[in-house]
């Protein structure tokens, strides 16, 4: 103890006190702020090993006071960041909720979870953002300090901070992403012809032949399915944009038809009829309001359900490394097979929905016929040797 340690003067009404504690071997200063509602005295503490460092204490508790709020003395970063994942996020899709969770206790739990709060500074995340450079990529590090910055927010509106030292911060620039890839021609054959009659088969069609979005695919009905329409349409495929939790459009606005080339009508027909038959060997009516793509217990296939067997697919195709792509290609080679068949860069940007490229995504209509069908009569030609089924 470098300080004497004698006994406590009395604090008048509102003045702050210091004392020894001597079962705790520590200084402890309080700010005495009446009663609270219950009847209990108001008298915020902080202990420190020295009158000098109390009294610096004391202030800052003062200032955060004065603020209007209290940062709790032991309230750590992973309690604020794990109360923003289960009070912050609600209404928020599954998806999402777990990727932030992941993030959380991969990257940001770990190394600063145990460090209070109030505590935190800017150089410490200058240094954990720097040491996730060569880990994450840039808009993984943006999403990861997004986390960070967002569970404080939401403990500064609930009185537990008092600063958000996350916006203080700039974030460098992780490795670079993986670039994107795109099937050649003949890679496009091979993987239109492996695994026939299977529903990865079927999906790969659809995605390659026709532009459609994995997150598309995965929750397409029988009821978005045209293949012989009786208006004169060309067949064609509703597709949502996005699907929400009860499966309802985010607007009726984001709903859109696209065209299919003639052999992925007759690939979905054979699919159907499988589906079918299936049904009635087990004894089962075939719902034709049910999933394009079902699990066996009929329920709608997970991203990594579909990127297993996309693999599956590939190593049958004769790729020698199929984990090397995702689904997602499907679509940048849908892209990329119509460029090099001379569609001009402006059909196909209307096509696949994208406008300009700071624009992500666009609204399909069925006013859009010429431009859809286009694309669809394109890929009849590309691959116009193949038998449809």
């Amino acid at each position: 103890m470098t300080e004497t340690a004698g006994r406590p003067n009395r604090a008048g009404s509102g003045e702050d006190s210091i004392y020894w504690d001597k079962s705790k071997e520590r200084f402890i200063g309080a700010v005495s702020l009446g009663y609270t509602a219950a009847g209990k005295r108001n008298r915020p503490k902080v202990s420190g090993k020295t009158k000098t460092e109390v009294r610096r204490k004391l202030r800052e508790l003062k200032r955060e006071l004065e603020a209007g709020r209290k940062a709790p003395a032991n309230y750590t970063v992973a309690q604020a960041v794990n109360d923003w994942l289960s009070q912050g996020l609600k209404g928020r899709e599954v998806g999402s909720l777990d990727t932030y969770r992941s993030l959380a206790n991969v990257h940001i739990i770990p190394v600063l979870g145990r460090g209070r709060l109030r505590e935190l500074e800017a150089d410490e995340l200058d240094d954990w953002l720097e040491s996730k450079r060569g880990e994450l990529s840039s808009q993984s590090l943006k999403m990861v300090h997004s986390v960070l910055r967002r569970a404080i927010t939401h403990a500064q509106r609930r009185g537990k901070a008092v600063r958000n030292v996350a916006e203080w911060v700039e974030v460098p620039d992780g490795r670079p992403g993986r670039p994107s890839k795109s099937l050649s021609l003949e890679q496009g054959e091979a993987v239109l012809q492996a695994m026939e009659g299977t529903w990865i088969h079927v999906y790969v069609v659809l995605s390659l032949l026709v532009g459609v979005r994995t997150e598309e695919a995965r929750p397409l009905l029988w009821t978005h399915v045209h293949t012989a329409p009786e208006d004169g349409l060309m067949p064609h495929i509703n597709v949502w944009r996005s699907v929400r939790r009860n499966d309802e459009t985010k607007t009726r606005k984001s709903r859109r038809s696209l065209a299919m080339p003639q052999q992925v009508a007759g690939v979905l027909d054979a699919h159907r009829g499988r589906q079918e038959a299936e049904c009635r060997a087990a004894g089962k009516l075939w719902n034709p309001d049910g999933l394009l793509f079902p699990t066996s217990e009929g329920e709608r296939r997970t991203a990594l359900n579909v990127r297993r067997n996309f693999r599956l697919l590939l190593k049958a195709a004769g790729f020698e490394r199929p984990n090397d792509w995702t689904p997602r290609e499907l679509r940048t080679s849908f892209v990329s097979l119509l460029s090099d068949h001379g569609l001009p860069i402006e059909s196909i940007a209307r096509v696949v929905g994208h406008s300009t490229s700071s624009t992500t995504e666009k609204v399909y209509r069925k006013q859009l016929r010429p431009v859809i069908s286009e694309g669809a009569e394109v890929m009849d030609e590309i691959f116009r040797t193949r038998d449809t089924p």
